[in-house]
């Protein structure tokens, strides 16, 4: 039998519900490997190895009752199948600190919304996992614990703001995990660690709301190592009246019809932060066109027109919400430069500038939307380059050196396709088409593809695709 880190998580609860193994059995593994393993990468913030073991031995207890009374088909979708959440969701009696020195630090005294679903539906929390402060940024850095490194590279970034869960997941301390996604947070570090990440629509999910998000940006979805597993996680957090017919895992290996996707690499930052497309990033996007065109679709061309106030706007209503974070006085000199900045300009901009904002930003939507209609799905490539080093955005070392303006600039040079789809509250998924299995010394690149409204299976039938073409990332040595 496969080394249980190699199980994909459709692999684990198939082997959980067998009676193959055991919950205790599975979670003792799993922590064994983070235990001798995350020093090195900064994935896990807190480890809740004597909960798990709990959680795990009453999974098993339940799997024995429900055997002895013939009733093993009701187990629950996950059960006991290990997980993390990102620590910025909270988990009962366990610290959420959100990535910040700022605030005090105090158990949860209750499961957030997405905790409470996937631990509801019988996933085993093994702990929390790294994340910038607040959730602001394109990289898992903060001053609180070390950063999340990219097990691909140790030098490099896993990316943010789901970096720590990303990084888990592709170390195979994990064999998925939720994030959630305002601007790009769960599609950025799933690129940056040679991962799937889903992004689903708008509403999809409820247990992906987020207070203070006035434009409605943040949405919780799957990182996955394949499509199968991020279809058992979405069966999971999805109510079973908004689903497809028999669930997002019965239909993720069914053949899409032939589609018709145009291919872009236009951006509403390239006016305010006019960037450079890696030759990484390009040679990505071309293999994402070779696999598609060679799984039967039609690829082409095609041109976006954004409104170049899009960059102001969204800034607005991305940071409306960390202006209003209760942080005493005497604590903001702890915040990030870049939090500090984003606050007090927070602070400044009246209500009526930020509902301004979002009032744009619901036009820019019917723009957009109807420009991506055209096609059945709109193609880029997940990111403009590759990992950036740790350090890279913030300043070198763990200096929190680098001016607050430039670090933001990095960041939407470094993923500038990925927040408009948040503010068009559409489903979108980053599949890799390189990690380092396939070529050496090459770092993981993906590409990005937006479906319409309701197109998640889809995606993830795409997604399911490109395996087949390409083979599911593998785990680093």
């Amino acid at each position: 039998m496969a080394e249980l880190h190699d199980m994909g998580a459709v692999e684990l609860r198939d082997g959980l519900a067998a009676g193959d193994m055991s919950a205790r059995e599975v979670a003792t593994h799993f922590l064994s490997r983070i235990a001798a393993r995350n020093h090195l990468l900064g994935a896990f913030v807190t480890v809740t190895a004597e909960q798990a073991l709990l959680d795990a031995g009453e999974a098993d207890a339940l799997h024995a009752r429900l055997r002895r009374e013939g009733r093993l088909p009701g187990l629950p979708p996950l059960h006991g199948i290990p997980l993390a959440f990102k620590d910025l969701t909270d988990v009962a009696g366990v610290v959420t600190t959100h990535g910040s020195a700022a605030l005090e630090h105090k158990p949860a005294p209750a499961d957030g919304a997405l905790a409470a679903a996937l631990k509801g539906a019988g996933a085993v929390s093994l702990g929390k996992t790294q994340v910038p402060e607040f959730g602001l940024t394109a990289y898992s850095e903060n001053r609180i614990a070390p950063p999340s490194r990219n097990p691909h590279a140790l030098s490099r970034s896993s990316g943010g703001s789901s970096g720590g869960s990303a990084a888990a997941v592709a170390a195979g301390f994990l064999p998925f995990a939720p994030g959630s996604d305002g601007g790009g947070s769960i599609r950025i570090p799933a690129a940056a660690c040679g991962i799937l990440g889903l992004k689903p629509g708008r509403g999809l999910v409820p247990a992906g709301e987020s207070p203070g998000d006035a434009a409605r940006l943040v949405v919780a979805g799957p990182l996955a190592r394949n499509a199968a597993d991020t279809a058992l996680m979405l069966d999971a957090l999805v109510p079973r009246e908004a689903q497809p017919d028999g669930g997002y895992l019965a239909g993720v290996r069914r053949e899409p019809q032939r589609l018709r996707i145009g291919v872009s690499l236009d951006s509403p930052w390239s006016g305010a932060f006019p960037f450079d497309t890696s030759a990484e990033a390009l040679a990505g996007l071309d293999r994402g066109i070779a696999l598609l065109e060679a799984a039967g679709h039609a690829v082409f061309e095609t041109e976006v027109r954004y409104d170049n106030r899009y960059p102001d706007a969204f800034t607005a209503a991305w940071t409306a919400g960390v202006g209003s974070a209760r942080i005493l006085p005497q604590r903001e000199a702890l915040l990030t430069p870049l939090t500090r900045t984003f606050r007090k300009r927070a602070q400044q901009r009246s209500a009526r500038k930020v509902a301004e904002a979002v009032a744009f930003l619901r036009g820019f939507t019917q723009e957009t939307v109807a420009q991506y209609g055209q096609w059945d799905v709109i193609l880029t490539p997940s990111l403009a380059q590759t990992a950036r080093p740790v350090g890279w955005f913030s300043g070198a070392g763990g200096s929190w050196d680098c001016d607050p303006d430039d670090d933001y600039r990095r960041q939407c040079e470094f993923a500038p396709w990925s927040s408009m789809v948040n503010v068009c509250g559409l489903p979108a998924v980053s599949i890799p088409v390189n990690v380092p299995a396939d070529a050496p010394g090459e770092l993981p690149t993906g590409i990005q593809l937006i479906g319409k409204a309701g197109s998640e299976l889809l995606l993830l039938q795409l997604a399911a695709q490109l395996e087949e073409q390409r083979g599911a990332p593998v785990l680093p040595v």
